[in-house]
């Protein structure tokens, strides 16, 4: 009477494993076609930024905060990256960051576009909005386990998983931001005459803009909030330090580590912010 009927149980994740399974044997020649092209991309986006000279890489932070913020947010930000390297963890930093940046440019590649649909077609918001609450609440180890399938340990997973997590936000930003365009403004455009690809790009893109770039700095956020989450697969990175002091319970590493992403995380969020804040005082 009181405990569940054993007679009742099923298992649908038998199911799911089979497609895994078919799909890494029949598929093989089109995951590894991704892999190798991701992997030459991110390959060279970190070859870049480790090649990059330390100062540098400081000077273009401090500048963009000085920019869009003030100068003592630029000493600030500089005086962290300072911190982060006397850490050693300068080399770390740079992987993390192409993680983060190759996570975030393709999140937004797909996100922005699929985001403006959503915008002008009800029927795929209905099919979206479940798939976009499914994405962000199941947990985020579960990205992991076919992605492992698919493509095995390394960088090309962490990515992917990532991308699965940072884009949601970006999508329900741009859905939200291009409904929100004034009514009136979208029929004075149509009233002279505008196509439905001008409405977009020089009436409702420009007007949704704020908006669209506080969900870059959503989707960068998160992005950034999966480098611990990566490192599980191999992923190198500030976050695999801080797997490892976990492992070892080495308190002074895993401080060191944690406050370095910290303080990227810091650095990423205000300025992706101020550069936001300032579209909309431009509008």
């Amino acid at each position: 009477m009181f405990d569940f009927p054993k007679s009742l149980t099923f298992h649908f994740g038998k199911y799911v494993s089979d497609l895994v399974d078919w799909l890494t044997v029949h598929w093989e020649g089109f995951f590894n076609g991704i892999r190798v092209g991701l992997l030459w991309v991110l390959n060279q986006l970190n070859d870049f930024l480790l090649w990059m000279p330390w100062w540098f890489f400081i000077l273009v932070v401090f500048l963009l905060a000085w920019q869009f913020k003030s100068v003592a947010s630029g000493i600030l930000f500089a005086c962290f990256l300072m911190l982060i390297g006397i850490f050693g963890y300068w080399d770390e930093m740079m992987y993390t960051l192409c993680l983060v940046i190759s996570s975030v440019v393709i999140s937004l590649i797909i996100g922005i576009p699929l985001g403006i649909l959503m915008a002008n077609s009800r029927r795929f918001e209905i099919i979206a909005k479940p798939i976009l609450d499914a994405m962000q609440t199941m947990p985020t180890f579960v990205y992991l386990i076919p992605a492992l399938f698919f493509f095995g340990l390394g960088l090309i997973p962490g990515v992917l998983s990532t991308i699965i997590y940072a884009l949601p936000p970006v999508m329900r930003l741009t859905n939200l931001a291009i409904r929100g365009v004034p009514d009136e403004v979208v029929e004075a455009s149509l009233s002279f005459g505008s196509s439905r690809w001008q409405l977009l790009t020089k009436v409702q893109i420009p007007q949704a803009l704020p908006t669209i770039m506080a969900g870059v700095n959503q989707t960068t956020m998160m992005a950034l909030a999966m480098v611990v989450v990566a490192s599980m697969v191999g992923v190198k990175g500030l976050g695999l330090e801080v797997l490892t002091a976990l492992g070892q319970i080495d308190v002074a590493k895993g401080f060191e580590a944690g406050i370095s992403i910290v303080f990227l995380a810091i650095i990423i969020d205000r300025i992706t912010l101020a550069i936001s804040n300032s579209f909309q005082k431009q509008r």
